[in-house]
């Protein structure tokens, strides 16, 4: 199980068994977000991308961050396991893969099963919901969805 709580950015973190300090390969970058948005080939999936930027600059209110080379991220948490382990994150996230749009949105709010019913056609695994094109979905959906998840990831 997770918990999170806003805290500093830290780049590690600690292995519960050795309590080795481990670095991790998805953290916070310098890279610029619009850069990154502009080397995508596909026409499609760049305009989506920042699409989809500007609907959680608007509901997180937070400034999207690189984190690691490809997921932009919104504001920052701790991931803290049952094992002890501890790791800075982001609180919300999507990145703009080739194969398709990743948003990291899916979560156990009560409200979001409904609202992935009205959503268009996607595909959801784990914590990640994903779409081919913003042409597929209803955008004003995929804000409440985008909405709900970080107003209930935002409550742990």
């Amino acid at each position: 199980m997770l918990s999170s709580s806003l805290v500093s950015k830290n780049v590690y973190a600690y292995n519960p068994l050795t309590m080795a300090k481990v670095e991790l390969k998805t953290k916070e970058t310098d890279a610029s977000v619009e850069d990154f948005l502009n080397s995508i080939d596909n026409e499609t999936r760049r305009a989506d991308g920042f699409r989809v930027l500007e609907i959680y600059k608007r509901v997180t209110g937070e400034e999207p961050k690189m984190w690691g080379p490809a997921i932009i991220g919104f504001g920052h948490t701790v991931l803290k396991y049952d094992s002890g382990r501890e790791m800075d994150w982001m609180k919300a996230a999507f990145s703009p893969r080739k194969q398709n749009m990743t948003l990291y949105v899916i979560c156990d709010s009560p409200k979001q099963p409904e609202l992935l019913a009205k959503l268009g056609k996607y595909k959801a695994k784990g914590v990640c919901l994903h779409i081919n094109k913003l042409s597929d979905i209803d955008e004003k959906v995929l804000e409440a969805v985008i909405k709900d998840s970080y107003k209930f990831e935002s409550k742990k």
